[in-house]
C-alpha cells in the first residue's frame, strides 16, 4: 500500500485550509452559489436531494485499519452513523452538514485520506482489481501503475477542467475484474516476449449513450504509460465538446472521429511528448513497485491445508456455502481472499454502519495484515487470510452481518442510492433492491441459478451500471410517476456486452414478478452448465420478451 510522505501530507493539508476559507466565505455570503459550485466539486462535495453528500477517495480500493476506524468515527460524529461504498471504490457520506465538511476533510487528512477529484470534470479515482497482487491469473500487479496514474492525474493543471468527468481502470489479470471496457480509458496489462506492457482501450462509458471502449494500441511499453495517457487526455481536452454535457464524454469524440482517426491523433501527440517528463525511468517504476511488496506470509503445506479446510467444510454446511461463494483462490498456498458481503436482505447494497466499519478494521487487523479493499460491486475484500483461520473469520463476520453467502448471485446486486438521496434520479433504487432481495431470499434457489449479476440505476447516469448487468434495471420517469425499465444481456467482463431493453417499463410493484418470469424462462431453457448470460446469448431477447409480456393488456 502506498505510504504518504510529507509532501503528500502538506498538499492535502493546504487543500483543507483552502477549502475551509472558501466554505466560510460562502456561508458568510461572500461567495455566490455559482462561485462556490466548482470549489465544492473539486473537494468531492455535492448537494443532493435532502442534504450535502461528500465523496471520499479510496485510491484503487485500498484502506488500512486506521483509515477504516477514522471513517467510522466520522460517520458517527458528523453523519447519521453509516456510509456507502460506490462502484469506484469510494466512500460516500449522505448527511454531513456543509459547515462541518472542512473539519471532516481535516480529520481525513490526519490518516492520509481526502476527497480530491472525486467529483468535477477531472480525472476521477482510478479503479482496479480487488484481488490485485494475490490473484492466480495475474500477469502483473496493477497497483503500482494505479498509483503512478493517481500521482500524475492529481492536481494536473492541464486537466482540471476537462469537457466532462474522466475515468480510468487498470486490469492486471487474464480475467477482467476492473470493467476496463466501460471506462474512458481501460488499461490491460499484457506481456510480450517477457516484457510488461499495456493494451490501451479508449472511449468506453455508460450513462445516456453506453459504448464499449475500443483498442487504440495493442502493446505500449511499460515506461510510456503516463506519456501515452497524457496524449489521450490532451486530444480529448482539445477536441471534446463543451457546448453540450450530454455529448462531452470522450466516447462521443471517439465515435465522431472514428477510432482510427482518434488513434492517429493520439500517436502524433505522443510522438511529441513521449521522451519528456512523463517517461517512466527504471527508478520511478521501482519506486512505485516498492510500496506493493508481499506481506510476511506464513509457509503452509498447500495440500495439507486444503485437506483440513475440506474437513471443516464437510462438517458444517453453512460454512461450506460461505467458503464456496465468499472466498477466492490465492496465489500463495494456504491462503485465500475473502469477500465480506454488504448485502444481507433488507440492507441497501453497499451501506455499512460505523460499527461495521470498525468491525472491518478489527477483521483486517486480525486476519489480513491490517488491510481491506473496497470492490467495484460494493463489497469488501480481505485479501490475505490464512486458510486455517477461515472458520474463525467466518464466525466473526457473521456477528457483524458480513457473512451472507451470496457473492456472485442475484442478491449480490449493484445498486446506486437512487431517488432516496440523489437529486438527479428519476426513481428510487433501494426499495426495488430490497423487494428483489426479499422475493429471492432462498439460498438453494440462488445457487441453482448460478452466477448472475443484477444492477440497478435510478437514472440514465448509470451509477448502478445497469447497462452491463446480466439483468439491468433503470428507473425512468413516466408522467411524473416512477417506473422501471428492464434490460438483459449485459456484461462488464473481458467479453463485455451492453444489455438490450426488454420492452415497456414496469411499476415498482411489478418488478420482482417480472424478474421472476425472466428467471423461470432461464431455468426452463438453460442447458447443463449454462449460466444466465450463456442462455441469453444462445436464445436471444425475444423469448424473454414473450414470457414477460405474454399476458400484458
Amino acid at each position: 500500500m502506498y505510504r504518504y510522505d510529507e509532501r503528500d501530507r502538506a498538499i492535502i493539508r493546504d487543500r483543507v485550509t483552502q477549502f475551509r476559507s472558501q466554505t466560510e466565505r460562502y456561508l458568510a455570503g461572500e461567495l455566490t452559489e455559482e462561485e462556490f459550485l466548482p470549489l465544492r466539486l473539486q473537494n468531492g462535495l455535492y448537494i443532493q436531494r435532502l442534504a450535502p453528500m461528500l465523496r471520499i477517495a479510496v485510491p484503487y480500493g485500498l484502506l488500512n485499519s486506521t483509515q477504516l476506524r477514522r471513517l467510522a468515527r466520522i460517520t458517527r460524529d458528523y453523519d447519521k452513523g453509516y456510509a456507502h461504498f460506490t462502484t469506484r471504490h469510494n466512500v460516500q457520506l449522505n448527511w454531513p452538514q456543509l459547515e462541518d465538511v472542512p473539519s471532516i476533510l481535516a480529520e481525513l487528512a490526519e490518516v492520509d485520506m481526502h476527497s480530491v477529484q472525486t467529483s468535477g470534470n477531472c480525472i476521477r479515482n482510478t479503479t482496479s482489481d480487488p484481488y490485485a497482487g494475490v490473484a492466480r491469473d495475474e500477469i502483473a500487479d496493477p497497483r503500482p501503475y494505479c498509483e503512478l496514474i493517481r500521482q500524475w492525474s492529481t492536481f494536473h493543471p492541464e486537466f482540471a477542467f476537462l469537457p466532462r468527468k474522466f475515468k480510468i481502470a487498470v486490469s492486471g489479470s487474464e480475467q477482467d475484474r476492473a470493467a476496463i471496457r466501460v471506462h474512458d480509458i481501460g488499461v490491460q496489462i499484457v506481456k510480450r516476449g517477457g516484457e510488461i506492457g499495456f493494451q490501451i482501450l479508449v472511449g468506453g462509458g455508460l450513462g445516456r449513450t453506453p459504448i464499449l471502449a475500443e483498442e487504440i494500441r495493442d502493446f505500449l511499453p511499460e515506461e510510456d504509460l503516463l506519456s501515452y495517457l497524457e496524449a489521450i487526455v490532451r486530444i480529448y481536452n482539445q477536441l471534446g465538446r463543451r457546448d453540450n454535457k450530454f455529448k462531452a464524454r470522450i466516447k462521443i469524440l471517439v465515435k465522431a472521429l472514428g477510432v482510427e482517426e482518434f488513434a492517429r491523433r493520439v500517436e502524433d501527440e505522443w510522438a511529441r511528448i513521449k521522451d519528456g517528463a512523463e517517461k517512466l525511468t527504471p527508478e520511478a517504476l521501482a519506486w512505485a513497485k516498492s510500496f506493493f511488496t508481499a506481506p510476511e506470509y506464513e509457509t503452509f503445506d498447500g495440500a495439507s491445508s486444503d485437506a483440513d479446510l475440506q474437513t471443516q467444510a464437510d462438517g458444517d454446511k453453512a460454512f461450506s456455502r460461505w467458503l464456496e461463494r465468499n472466498t477466492f483462490p490465492h496465489r500463495v498456498p494456504g491462503y485465500r481472499a475473502v469477500r465480506l458481503s454488504t448485502k444481507p436482505t433488507g440492507v441497501p447494497p453497499g451501506d455499512v454502519t460505523d460499527r461495521q466499519l470498525e468491525a472491518i478494521a478489527d477483521l483486517a487487523d486480525s486476519f489480513s495484515f491490517g488491510e481491506a479493499r473496497v470492490t467495484h460491486d460494493q463489497n469488501v475484500v480481505l485479501a490475505d487470510v490464512p486458510q486455517n483461520r477461515l472458520y474463525e473469520l467466518w464466525q466473526e463476520a457473521r456477528k457483524y452481518g458480513f457473512a451472507t453467502p451470496n457473492i456472485g448471485t442475484l442478491t449480490d446486486m449493484i445498486c446506486c442510492p437512487g431517488g432516496d438521496y440523489c437529486s438527479l434520479a428519476n426513481a428510487k433504487s433501494i426499495p426495488v433492491a430490497e423487494a428483489i432481495q426479499r422475493k429471492f431470499d432462498d439460498l438453494d434457489y440462488l445457487y441453482d441459478l448460478g452466477d448472475l449479476n443484477l444492477n440497478i440505476s435510478g437514472c440514465m447516469n448509470a451509477c448502478g451500471h445497469h447497462h452491463v448487468g446480466h439483468i439491468g434495471i433503470l428507473g425512468v420517469d413516466k408522467k411524473g410517476e416512477e417506473f422501471y425499465q428492464v434490460q438483459l444481456g449485459g456484461s462488464s467482463s473481458e467479453n463485455a456486452s451492453l444489455a438490450k431493453v426488454l420492452g415497456p417499463s414496469f411499476s415498482r410493484a411489478e418488478v420482482p414478478d417480472v424478474i421472476g418470469k425472466i428467471l423461470d424462462l432461464y431455468i426452463e431453457q438453460r442447458q447443463p452448465e449454462e449460466h444466465f448470460l450463456d442462455t441469453y446469448q444462445r436464445i436471444g431477447l425475444q423469448p424473454f420478451k414473450e414470457s414477460v409480456y405474454a399476458n400484458a393488456k
